[in-house]
């Protein structure tokens, strides 16, 4: 198998009022990442596709609430930093010409200094070169390298400041190359089990759980070898603080699990039987929807619910409503504390993971469009009617097709998707979403 590229994480770290949104909208232009075709998911930014010279990575902002007052700046800056440190490949440590160097800058430089994780340094609000040159370099006395003088609101010096970042991502993918391994990301909310499942699954207690809301310390990747084939769990439980403000956690969450995704090939969605699937389990398995992973939902603590002939049905209904954009994904009922249905577990990643990279030969999607055309006529707009000439897979992980058509404007989205269901008719594809590039083909083009 060739080699995994996941695509790198850039965090974003710095004081209020630097202009971290500001160099986030910039970057991310218009590609922010409102989803249309995805009920369900509502979303501030705090994630953004970014593309440079062929480089795509994923950019974060770890801010959150802006406090006023000076210790609480401190404490939010390590705590930014923290899961900068933790999750992503690159750091961009953002000041301010115009505020100088403050104290707390240089905390946070002492931190992210000791992570050896590459940081880019970054001043922003450069607006005249010549005017703030001799403030920029104060910024050498923070230790972390040479300063990039930017002006993120006139977009200027962003070119030279991404050549830096993307220096540092080489060596990432080449590290992956070899490794062919399923990588398991397993998601959720605090306090669903996602630890607990990664520990019956190895059969001794290596991440210590306890009952207080997330006190998992360690977010290291747990690597199980089951029936001879060899897994890497990425667990997103890492740390947490009691005390901490609730929209803070939320972000922190969201963060930790767009980068577990980026990682994993299959992603495991854990849901809480007792309290049943949630906004916030919408919200999180709509990254991996949006990542095109291929998805397993876990309902756990099954063993802990009073149950009639009737509860599968209506939980799965439930489930299936609450995650309507995502009917490809495997649902499966467990219990880590019991053990109940955990080599199933084994047994439906291995699945997913097949149908995430399997192939289709054009001649068979050819036939299975063909037939589908036949039996449901393709809509027209103005006496004009949407013709499809071809289609043909052009990649795995999810697996994307492109189709051909005489006009993007009239191929709706419920046509696409009744060509979808024809394909997983044939092929099941369970567990992973399919992807599709509407291309037009003029008339003459097609002779």
């Amino acid at each position: 198998m060739a080699g995994r590229k996941s695509k790198p994480i850039v965090a974003v770290v710095g004081r209020p009022n630097v202009g971290k949104s500001t160099l986030f909208n910039a970057l991310a232009g218009e590609n922010i990442s409102i989803v249309k075709d995805t009920p369900g998911i509502t979303r501030d930014r705090i994630y953004a596709d970014v593309s440079w010279l062929e480089r795509t990575f994923t950019l974060i902002d770890t801010g959150g609430i802006e406090p006023d007052s000076r210790d609480i700046i401190l404490s939010q800056m390590r705590t930014q930093a923290e899961i900068a440190m933790e999750t992503a490949d690159v750091i961009i440590f953002l000041v301010d010409v115009k505020q100088g160097l403050v104290d707390a800058d240089s905390k946070v430089a002492d931190m992210l200094r000791r992570s050896h994780k590459p940081v880019v340094l970054v001043v922003n609000k450069v607006d005249s070169f010549e005017k703030y040159i001799a403030d920029v370099y104060e910024f050498y006395n923070l230790g972390i390298g040479d300063p990039h003088p930017i002006s993120a609101a006139n977009r200027q010096g962003l070119g030279d400041m991404l050549e830096e970042v993307v220096s540092y991502f080489e060596e990432q993918t080449e590290e992956e190359e070899e490794d062919d391994r399923t990588r398991v990301a397993i998601v959720g909310k605090p306090n669903v089990g996602k630890s607990s499942i990664i520990n019956k699954l190895l059969g001794e207690n290596r991440l210590i759980v306890s009952d207080i809301a997330g006190t998992t310390r360690d977010a290291v990747d747990t690597e199980i070898t089951y029936n001879d084939r060899e897994y890497v769990f990425i667990d997103t439980a890492g740390l947490r603080r009691k005390n901490k403000i609730k929209e803070d956690l939320e972000r922190y969450m969201i963060v930790r699990t767009v980068s577990a995704v980026e990682r994993a090939d299959v992603v495991v969605l854990v849901i809480d039987a007792v309290e049943g699937v949630t906004e916030q389990d919408a919200k999180i398995a709509g990254i991996a929807h949006e990542r095109g992973k291929a998805v397993i939902i876990a309902v756990n603590k099954w063993d802990a619910l009073e149950k009639d002939d009737k509860t599968i049905y209506r939980f799965s209904d439930k489930v299936r409503g609450t995650l309507s954009y995502m009917p490809y994904a495997e649902l499966l009922f467990i219990s880590a504390k019991t053990g109940q249905r955990l080599p199933k577990l084994f047994e439906t990643i291995d699945m997913v993971s097949e149908n995430h990279a399997m192939r289709v030969s054009t001649g068979v999607l050819n036939e299975i469009m063909a037939e589908a055309v036949a039996m449901q006529q393709p809509p027209s707009d103005k006496g004009k009617r949407l013709r499809l000439y071809y289609i043909t897979q052009v990649a795995v992980k999810p697996p994307t097709f492109v189709i051909f058509v005489n006009d993007k404007e009239l191929m709706h989205f419920s046509y696409t998707r009744y060509i979808e269901n024809q394909i997983r008719d044939t092929f099941g594809f369970k567990g992973t979403p399919l992807k599709f590039i509407i291309r037009e083909r003029k008339e003459k083009d097609t002779k």
